[in-house]
C-alpha cells in the first residue's frame, strides 16, 4: 500500500519504480498524463485503475468496467432495452455508465445532489422517472459507518427488475434490504470489487486465470465479513 499526497504523485509516477499497480481514488484521472497508452475502456471512461510498466512504457487500463459488467451478467440482470436510474455522478459512476451504454440501455437517467447538464435531481427522479426498470447506486450513501442512510426510497419504483448497490460494506445496505423486502432481485458491490481485481491480476501476470476464482475469493471474503459482523 503506497499512500501518496498530491505533491508526491509526480515524483512517484516519473520514477516508474514499479512493475504494476492498482490506482484508487482520488488519482484515477490524475495518473493519465503520465501514461504512454490507454486501453479502450480507460480511454472512453477517462479513468484508470490498473497500470503496467513494460520496460518503462506505462499502459493504463480500467478493470472497474469489466468488474461491473461481470456482476450484471453473473446475476442475469437485463440492461438492453431497459430504462436505468444511476444514483451518483462521481468517479465510480463512470465505468458503470460505460457498461450500461455498451449493453444498450434504452435510457439512462443520472441522479445526483450536484446539479449539472443532464443531471436529474432526486425530486425530479421521484416526479418523472419512477418507471425505471433498473437502479444502480454508485454514491457512497449507506456505506459504513453511516449505515442508516439510503440514497432513495424504492417503494415508488414499481417496475424495478434489478437493484445494484456498488457498496460492499455493509454487505446489505439499507437500500438492498428494502429491495429484498420488495422482492426485487439485487446485489452489492463485492463481486465487482473481486472481479475488477481478477481482471487486473490477469493483466499483471500476462496470463489467464480460471473465472471460478472470482466466486471462490468472493465466498471467502463474504464468510469473513459475516464472521466479523
Amino acid at each position: 500500500l503506497i499512500e501518496l499526497s498530491r505533491d508526491e504523485l509526480h515524483t512517484f509516477m516519473t520514477k516508474k519504480d514499479f512493475a504494476a499497480l492498482n490506482v484508487t481514488i482520488p488519482y484515477k484521472r490524475e495518473v493519465i498524463p503520465y501514461l504512454d497508452h490507454l486501453d479502450e475502456h480507460a480511454k472512453s471512461i477517462g479513468a484508470v485503475n490498473t497500470i503496467v510498466n513494460r520496460d518503462g512504457v506505462l499502459t493504463g487500463y480500467n478493470t472497474d468496467y469489466s468488474g461491473f459488467r461481470y456482476t450484471v451478467e453473473k446475476h442475469g440482470f437485463q440492461i438492453s432495452g431497459r430504462k436505468v436510474l444511476v444514483i451518483g455522478n462521481g468517479g465510480a459512476a463512470k465505468a458503470v455508465l460505460a457498461v450500461l451504454r455498451d449493453q444498450k440501455a434504452l435510457e439512462i437517467i443520472i441522479v445526483d445532489i450536484v446539479p449539472g447538464d443532464g443531471i436529474c435531481t432526486y425530486e425530479e427522479a421521484l416526479a418523472k422517472h419512477t418507471d425505471a426498470e433498473v437502479l444502480v447506486n454508485t454514491s457512497p450513501v449507506g456505506m459504513y459507518p453511516k449505515v442508516d442512510a439510503t440514497p432513495i426510497d424504492l417503494a415508488p419504483f414499481k417496475k424495478l427488475s434489478a437493484v445494484v448497490d456498488i457498496i460492499y460494506n455493509p454487505s446489505t445496505t439499507k437500500l438492498l434490504a428494502q429491495a429484498k423486502s420488495l422482492h426485487i432481485p439485487s446485489c452489492n458491490g463485492l463481486e465487482m470489487l473481486v472481479a475488477q481485481a481478477y481482471f487486473a491480476c490477469q493483466i499483471f501476470l500476462g496470463k489467464s486465470i480460471p473465472e471460478e476464482k472470482i466466486t471462490e475469493i468472493y465466498k471467502d471474503i463474504e464468510k469473513g465479513l459475516a464472521k466479523n459482523s
